[in-house]
């Protein structure tokens, strides 16, 4: 009974077109890590693979707590042709982990707690967070879901990805 109700749940979420935005429904009541989510939820493989090619799984798999902004698959095919290909070399590995560090809080931030300001990232840079009437930007990019739970910290998803200055 209970599967099927989380079946018919999941259709109607896809029908609507909101299913990229959630994570993987998951038979336990803890959710996974910050890496686990990001994989089971269909709309961050770019980002999955980009964390694994800079070697950034076990952080992000550590005990956090973290925010991470995360860029959609779309996010990232918004990037001038080949910039992806080109960051997954090993090359350029360390230009990498600065870009992915940068989507990066060393705290839990929920949506409830975000206000206009500058906010550290692992990499050491700030991050302008802006909230208004157009809703919550970082930098140049919009908030475009929030508080997906990880065990680890908290995951909010961005339509741009986001480049270190």
């Amino acid at each position: 009974m209970k599967s099927s109700l989380i079946a018919k749940v999941t259709v109607l979420i896809a029908s609507l077109g909101l299913m990229s935005s959630l994570p993987a429904a998951s038979s336990s009541a803890q959710p996974q890590d910050i890496v686990g989510v990001a994989a089971g939820a269909g709309s961050f493989n770019t980002l999955v693979a980009a964390v694994k090619a800079a070697g950034l799984v076990e952080t992000l798999q550590g005990a956090g707590p973290f925010t991470v902004f995360a860029p959609t698959d779309e996010a990232f095919a918004k990037l001038p042709k080949g910039t992806v290909e080109s960051l997954l070399l090993p090359e350029n590995k360390q230009k990498l982990i600065a870009i992915l560090t940068y989507h990066v809080l060393p705290a839990k931030v929920m949506a409830s707690e975000v206000k206009t300001m500058q906010a550290k990232t692992v990499n050491g840079a700030q991050l302008a967070i802006t909230v208004g009437n157009g809703g919550v930007q970082v930098n140049n990019a919009k908030v475009v879901a929030t508080d997906v739970a990880a065990s680890n910290g908290v995951i909010h998803v961005i339509d741009t990805v986001l480049l270190p200055q």
